[in-house]
């Protein structure tokens, strides 16, 4: 049972477990095969735990990292069982996770003191950043929560129609423009909107267009200040959207935007269609930042606030 206890009921760990399937089939696939026949943990293993990690898209510098730390507890002690690898795995893995230092949006609640809450959301076209706002949306709603969104991505037509369509499938409010209208221009009337209205969370989405680092700058740089203009501690945090089923492009992607930005929590989706699921280690061991969100479905509960304990837990045990 989750330390969170209703935030992980008895559907969310459903989905996640389900959301999980095709990547711990094959990680879990592969480390019994390491094991099997063996009484210890010796450089055999060892190697087939690696080759298991990396084919799982943790990469090498993380991979590394965890058969350091696995070969380290071996060393201290010389007759370490197969039985205890899981046990160890499980730990070292664990402790890879960072955990957001406001214990992220646990059970889709806000923080106090900060109304209305302003999430900028980044990412690339075709990462689901789109349907991640409308699915947080809902959640949030779900949880009791006003919610406003702002179409940003003004150099897209359908990126505002999808919002648009997302809006009214919700049944949220939004602020938008035409095409082509400066994206800042709509945060500043989405913010002072939403203070207007006395919102709980306002999402803001942004152009998803891989430009180079310099414009990429400029652009979320204005963003933010003409939030701060009328919030001046917002936006409180900056989502970047990753699909998860691109493996390692997905890092790439965290390095473009980490580089232009200041990214303060992650959303990782399209995990339930992948075994690349262990790009979600990947990503935050090596980028510090934590994950706040996880797409395991193609339904709108299916996004679910991550739990660094119940994510591993999902990859290490089979679905019966």
């Amino acid at each position: 049972m989750s330390l969170f206890g209703k935030l992980f009921g008895k559907q969310e760990k459903e989905s996640l477990d389900q959301g999980l399937q095709r990547t711990k089939e094959s990680f879990l696939g592969k480390l019994t095969k390491a094991v099997a026949g063996k009484s210890k943990v010796d450089e055999e293993v060892l190697d087939s735990l690696e080759e298991a990690l990396v084919s799982a898209d943790v990469g090498i510098d993380t991979t590394v990292k965890i058969i350091d730390r696995i070969e380290e507890r071996v060393s201290k002690d010389k007759y370490l069982g197969t039985g205890e690898l899981n046990r160890i795995l499980q730990e070292e893995i664990e402790n890879l996770l960072v955990e957001s230092p406001d214990k992220g949006y646990k059970d889709f609640q806000l923080p106090a003191g900060k109304k209305p809450f302003v999430i900028l959301v980044v990412g690339v076209n075709g990462v689901g950043k789109t349907t991640t706002i409308g699915k947080l949306a809902h959640q949030f709603k779900r949880a009791g929560k006003s919610v406003l969104l702002g179409a940003g991505d003004t150099f897209r037509a359908a990126a505002v129609d999808q919002l648009t369509i997302w809006s009214e499938r919700v049944g949220v409010p939004i602020v938008k423009k035409e095409m082509g209208s400066d994206p800042a221009s709509v945060a500043f009337d989405a913010v002072n909107s939403a203070v207007a209205k006395g919102v709980d969370v306002l999402l803001i989405d942004t152009a998803g267009r891989l430009h180079n680092k310099a414009h990429l700058m400029e652009e979320l740089s204005k963003i933010k200040r003409v939030i701060q203009k009328v919030i001046p501690e917002a936006p409180h945090d900056v989502l970047l959207v990753l699909d998860g089923s691109t493996g390692q492009n997905a890092l790439q992607q965290a390095r473009h935007f980490t580089a232009a930005t200041d990214v303060t929590a992650l959303a990782i989706t399209k995990l339930d269609g992948t075994a690349k699921g262990g790009v979600v280690l990947a990503i935050a061991d090596q980028f510090k930042i934590p994950v706040k969100f996880i797409g395991v479905g193609e339904k709108m509960e299916d996004l679910l606030v991550f739990d660094r304990h119940e994510f591993v837990d999902s990859l290490f045990s089979l679905s019966k």
